[in-house]
């Protein structure tokens, strides 16, 4: 399945040969699907092994079942992330200034494809495990900071969006002259904002070392992650000048069709 641009008639009855490819969905939703099978994976892990082996840290059966998933994530999740920049580096477009409107546009295309895949990654912490995180907290006194809680949510959840956000500044700024030529402040703010909620989570984790404080949402200690989740509304920002450009390019396109209709 793709998005393409149809065809069309001029006033003198000539055909527009405009009907191309544009967007290529199946990718999108390879990556929606693998997304969602990996959450509903940990979601049954922490069913099968949360209260069964998550209780003490100091238990064989701890180590076993997720200090293990912990050292397996951390490198797996931040090597592929650190790989996928690097290519999006090294085979970056070093003649933007010649792009073609079309390619550009298709480029845009690609770009809301990684926006989508990004916003789904970062739901993984902004909704449902962010919400078991704070029950269980409620639930089991934390005596570690690597909870069978925390070791989703913040071990796994965080780094993937992590690498989605920045896979997806990394794609913009190499490919797409706009990008590529200045700063987006909200582009900026979508990507590093939430991305240093791993770093607020030494702050949270040294507060409650300190004191023992009720697992509310509203704590003081939580207001960092509030925050910063936030900044990822700054999507909205970069997709209006997203949306801006696509149109420009649109028009641009079906001028030249129109011109080489009537040529």
């Amino acid at each position: 399945m793709s998005a393409v641009m149809k065809s069309s008639k001029t006033g003198g009855g000539a055909v527009l040969q405009s009907s191309r490819s544009i967007f290529k969905v199946w990718p999108v939703a390879l990556g929606l699907a693998g997304l969602a099978m990996l959450l509903a994976f940990y979601r049954l892990y922490q069913g099968a092994y949360a209260f069964k082996y998550g209780l003490d840290s100091t238990t064989p059966e701890f180590a076993k079942y997720w200090v293990t998933m912990f050292k397996i994530e951390i490198p797996l999740i931040f090597g592929l992330g650190l790989l996928m920049v690097a290519y999006l580096w090294f085979t970056r477009d070093k003649n933007l200034a010649k792009i073609e409107p079309e390619t550009e546009l298709r480029r845009y295309f690609v770009l809301i494809g990684w926006f989508m895949l990004y916003t789904f990654s970062f739901l993984g912490i902004a909704s449902f495990y962010g919400e078991s995180d704070g029950t269980w907290h409620q639930t089991v006194i934390r005596d570690t900071a690597l909870t069978p809680s925390h070791i989703v949510v913040f071990y796994a959840c965080v780094p993937l969006y992590m690498c989605f956000g920045f896979g997806t500044l990394m794609y913009a700024m190499t490919r797409i002259p706009k990008f590529a030529t200045g700063y987006s402040v909200p582009f900026l703010f979508v990507v590093f904002g939430p991305a240093l909620i791993l770093a607020n989570l030494g702050y949270n984790e040294w507060g409650h070392a300190f004191w023992f404080t009720e697992e509310i949402f509203s704590h003081p200690l939580h207001w960092g992650f509030t925050v910063l989740g936030w900044t990822g509304l700054g999507l909205g920002g970069v997709l209006l000048q997203v949306v801006m450009r696509m149109s420009e390019l649109f028009k641009q396109i079906t001028a030249a069709d129109k011109l080489g209709a009537t040529a």
